[in-house]
């Protein structure tokens, strides 16, 4: 019964390390992920996490929130995930490079769960936060382009495409989110 939550968080620590390679620009970074059936489901259960952190995780520190905002925050993330992931199928599909579909994925959602944790180690710091967001931000965009160039191995035009598409796509949804879905109340 351990050997499995045992192999999940061996994952999970690999994957950490995965992602500070891709941080640091390590061409050996797509060793520390795993790209099989069971690799999926461990990076979507880590977005999951992250979805439920990005929701949640204020709360639990103790900051004020609306009600129905965290979970406002969970549909919001889970529709954008979606949109994310479908433009980069879509993306790769036009390159002719679905074999690389899994392997971005995997490495994504790990660096989404990652970005979930420094953005709530970002509102311990109020409005000193906004350093740890903009480093986040740096922090993101960057590994977003090593994946592409060393997990899906896309040439640098195929990388902006592929940021282009993801952009486009991730914009379209959030538009139609807020048509559907209305603004929480302020505090």
């Amino acid at each position: 019964m351990a050997q499995p939550n045992s192999a999940f968080f061996d994952e999970a620590a690999n994957a950490i390390r995965g992602c500070i390679a891709l941080v640091m620009g390590k061409r050996d970074s797509s060793s520390y992920f795993d790209f099989s059936q069971r690799g999926l489901v461990g990076s979507l259960i880590a977005v999951l996490a992250a979805m439920i952190l990005a929701g949640f995780g204020p709360l639990l520190l103790g900051a004020p929130m609306p009600s129905g905002a965290a979970t406002q925050s969970i549909v919001i993330n889970a529709v954008l995930f979606v949109a994310q992931a479908f433009t980069a199928y879509l993306a790769l599909r036009q390159m002719g490079r679905q074999d690389g579909f899994i392997p971005y994925l995997v490495a994504s959602n790990w660096v989404t769960l990652l970005s979930a944790i420094l953005l709530l180690v970002a509102t311990i710091f109020g409005p000193l936060g906004v350093i740890v967001l903009l480093g986040t931000a740096v922090v993101a965009i960057l590994t977003f382009v090593n994946i592409g160039r060393f997990i899906v191995t896309l040439a640098p035009l195929q990388i902006g495409l592929l940021f282009l598409s993801q952009a486009v796509g991730v914009f379209l949804a959030l538009g139609l989110v807020t048509l559907i879905l209305p603004a929480p109340p302020m505090p």
